[in-house]
């Protein structure tokens, strides 16, 4: 199983909910076994930078490869993207 986190700022924090919104279209992708988007807590004062937090698992590389390769992803980007300052993101393989 691959996890899928992907970390989002906003440019302006006007746009923290428009950002999440946004990002939750990618939901209705098939692809993922799990799929959610939230907001970062913020109770660790470090991690104040990031906004919105993606998390997604998928049964192997080709489903988060078809996942990204889904035309409402390439949609859901170019809508957020003008919308954010940072996205990090990580791919990892679930160990149990």
């Amino acid at each position: 199983m691959i996890r899928h986190i992907v970390f989002f700022s906003a440019r302006r924090k006007d746009d923290v909910e428009a950002v999440r919104m946004g990002l939750l279209a990618l939901g209705k992708i098939p692809h993922s076994n799990l799929f959610e988007v939230t907001l970062n807590t913020k109770v660790d004062p470090l991690s104040d930078a990031i906004d919105v937090v993606v998390y997604a698992e998928f049964e192997d590389e080709a489903a988060l490869a078809a996942y990204k390769a889904h035309p409402l992803y390439a949609e859901t980007t170019g809508r957020v993207k003008p919308l954010r300052e940072l996205r990090y993101s990580a791919d990892v393989v679930a160990v149990a």
